[in-house]
């Protein structure tokens, strides 16, 4: 296996790239795009862009969902308005209202606390590991007894890192399997609200123009970074200090213009650009549709229960936020896949695969077994999503968190290696934050609600199809009447003191026996579902480890198969972080012959404010807008200040904040969105499409001076 894994680097390496400006590529492999790369626009060397913890990687950071960048020695971190919103919707109250009137801190003395678990992560190490996890002896397993040997391999490098107190270490998986790298993180837990402009602004135009075109978003927000005063990780006090980064980003002084050679450098989340033609199938058949009706269900509920109510809907400000973007994506995604030949295309390069795999004895002795499997495991893996769907849905907040805090208090019984990953001494920072957090993103009456409509759902499906320990545990049948099925709701929660926040908390560190013997129903459900629930897990892994073992032998197959086509072969974007590029560049749209322009300026914002809802432009905007008080951010050739750009850059979910960098590695803005008819390139990549937005720079400094009054940030920046 070793052998085989150290043959696959190679191949890997030496591999040329047949497509410019498609991949999300690892750092590393830049030097083998370099010709790509100088013929796009490139002014630095590849070579200075594959280390990590150098310039300008090194000014790149993750908030654990969303990407950023230091802009400033003091820790100043620039991001998305929508990767702050949270944060500022917890800190909002109706008689303070950050979300509509915006925030600046003029000084650091005014900084807020970010959200609970709001985490920046820097970048300190990144190993390969592979040998180190896929072992000789673990090659020769199989079910979970391969899941759990990955798992202990990868827990035991995890525990050997974070020796260094203060930092996160992740063992990652690349190519199904085939690669594993260890990325060691300084893990910043004190991060404050700087500042976010009005919702007029960092939201204009909110879920209407959400993945559309034109687009006038002033996307941005800023967190700082704070350390103790030895520049240790620390939890937040006031004795704690502004981190001080190796690296920050230099603002770009002038702007850019279409053609300009653009990259994007983040930690995009997931891509699917390696799966099969029946997961292809059943994520746009099934899968996706079930998701969409499921996520409009649940913001027509959360409306509803809200609407009359200015402190709720703070509450769920943010959950409406995440749903909504996520409903229009896979909205999108799906009326796309509609219009294509994807799921064909994908077949037929599918069938390709094996026809070369099955000419030569020596390939079919190899991969032809490992493929068959992987597509017999994934048909039994997606007939269980299908099954658990709709239970997936119908869990009661409450019980999902009241069943994590009786498996951490099982889990703390064990030997800190011996638990279960996310139950180590290391997660107890994010459990607990995401316990406390409930106090500003849970309501008993909104949750009831959403839990009586999936439930209803769950409990229509055929009884073999159920679990029946689930519904013991919530007091459930099939056939209920929507009266009795409320009544065991309001019995589950009146006889709970888990709505209130302190009887949460004091349930951290508490012993098995505390929750066995308890009489709180939340918990009595939590404890009776304990043992089918780990029966359940141990099934998943055993189907995972499977899956995991055929997965790598089929990646292995087809980057083989790639090469004899001259294709590159970039892994599936994993929340690590990766450099994509491209040029600022327009679009024709449509059968009606209409063109996208690359940029669009302050005049639209003019154009579509209403002074209501999601188009309320702030009046001072307005103001400085039609006063022409553009200053030094005018661009020469559209006379006015431009707000977004298009470019061909290939992102998804978690580049969010993406710093948008020209050729010389400055700052031109931020990667925010996708347009609606190409989001598909999660799973198809499509050149003459594929388009992201960004916001531009020189919008977010103009409003930073002319709106937000941010002057002590653009000094600390070094704009003034």
């Amino acid at each position: 296996m070793k052998k085989s894994l150290f043959a696959l680097a190679i191949l890997s390496a030496s591999i040329n790239v047949a497509y410019a400006d498609e991949g999300m590529w690892m750092p590393q492999q830049l030097p083998q795009i370099a010709k790509q790369l100088k013929a796009a626009g490139l002014k630095l060397d590849p070579n200075s862009l594959t280390k990590l913890t150098e310039f300008p990687a090194g000014a790149i950071v993750s908030l654990g969902g969303c990407s950023a960048s230091f802009v400033s020695p003091q820790g100043l971190v620039i991001t998305n308005h929508h990767c702050v919103y949270n944060s500022v919707a917890q800190n909002s109250t109706p008689e303070r209202d950050l979300l509509a009137n915006g925030f600046v801190a003029h000084s650091l003395a005014e900084e807020l606390p970010a959200a609970p678990g709001t985490r920046v992560f820097v970048t300190k190490e990144v190993l390969n590991v592979t040998d180190k996890v896929v072992t000789p002896a673990v090659a020769k397993l199989s079910g979970k007894a391969r899941s759990d040997a990955i798992e202990n391999n990868g827990k035991a490098l995890q525990a050997a890192c974070e020796k260094d107190p203060g930092h996160r270490c992740t063992v990652s998986s690349f190519y199904g399997g085939l690669e594993f790298y260890q990325i060691k993180q300084l893990e910043i837990r004190d991060v404050r609200l700087v500042h976010a402009p009005p919702a007029g602004v960092g939201k204009f135009g909110g879920d209407t123009d959400n993945w559309m075109w034109p687009r006038h978003t002033g996307d941005y927000g800023f967190y700082r970074a704070y350390v103790s005063k030895d520049g240790k990780a620390a939890d937040f006090s006031k004795d704690n200090v502004p981190y001080q980064p190796q690296h920050v980003l230099k603002l770009a002084k002038e702007g850019v213009k279409e053609g300009d050679f653009v990259m994007a450098m983040g930690y995009p989340g997931r891509t699917n650009r390696h799966r099969l033609p029946s997961e292809v199938q059943f994520t746009f058949d099934w899968f996706y549709p079930a998701f969409v009706k499921a996520s409009a269900d649940n913001l027509a509920i959360i409306d509803r229960e809200t609407k009359d109510n200015k402190d709720l809907s703070l509450k769920y400000a943010g959950q409406v936020a995440g749903i909504n973007n996520y409903y229009k994506n896979r909205q999108g995604m799906i009326d796309s896949y509609a219009n294509s030949d994807f799921l064909q295309r994908k077949t037929a390069e599918h069938e390709q695969l094996k026809n070369w795999i099955n000419a030569d004895a020596k390939r079919k002795a190899e991969y032809a077994q490992d493929v068959a499997n992987v597509e017999h495991l994934i048909a039994e893996r997606d007939a269980g999503v299908k099954r658990d769907f709709h239970y997936s849905y119908a869990q009661p907040r409450l019980l999902t968190t009241a069943r994590m805090l009786y498996r951490l208090s099982n889990e703390a019984q064990k030997p800190d290696a011996e638990r279960k990953l996310g139950y180590q001494e290391r997660d107890l920072p994010r459990i607990k934050s995401g316990v406390t957090a409930l106090v500003r993103t849970f309501d008993p009456k909104v949750d009831k609600a959403i839990a009586m409509h999936h439930l209803k759902a769950y409990l229509a499906q055929p009884a073999a199809e159920q679990k029946p320990a689930f519904n013991a545990a919530l007091g459930i049948r099939a056939g209920m009447s929507d009266a009795e099925l409320s009544a065991a709701l309001d019995k589950l929660y009146a006889s709970s003191k888990l709505t209130d926040a302190a009887a949460r908390d004091a349930w951290l560190g508490k012993k098995p026996a505390d929750f066995q013997s308890s009489n709180d129903a939340v918990i009595k459900a939590a404890v009776a579902l304990y043992d089918a629930d780990l029966k359940e897990e141990a099934q998943e892994e055993e189907l995972a480890g499977k899956l995991q073992q055929a997965y790598g032998s089929y990646m292995k197959a087809k980057i083989a198969y790639m090469k004899t086509k001259g294709q590159a072969v970039y892994p599936d974007a994993n929340s690590t972080l990766r450099v994509t590029y491209g040029n600022i560049a327009a679009r024709d749209h449509g059968a009606d012959g209409t063109t996208w322009t690359a940029f669009t300026t302050v005049n639209g914002v003019v154009a579509k404010a209403t002074g209501k809802g999601e188009f309320n432009a702030p009046k001072p905007q307005l103001d400085a807008i039609k006063a022409k008080q553009f200053g030094k951010y005018v661009d020469p050739k559209l006379k006015t200040v431009p707000v977004n750009f298009l470019a061909t850059l290939d992102i998804t979910g978690g580049n969010s904040g993406s710093a948008a960098l020209n050729a010389k590695g400055e700052l031109v803005g931020l990667a925010f969105d996708g347009t609606l008819d190409s989001i598909i390139s999660d799973w198809d990549f499509n050149k003459a499409n594929t388009r992201d937005i960004q916001v531009d720079l020189r919008y977010i400094l103009w409003n930073m001076q002319h709106v937000d009054k941010a002057d002590n940030l653009l000094k600390e920046m070094g704009v003034q």
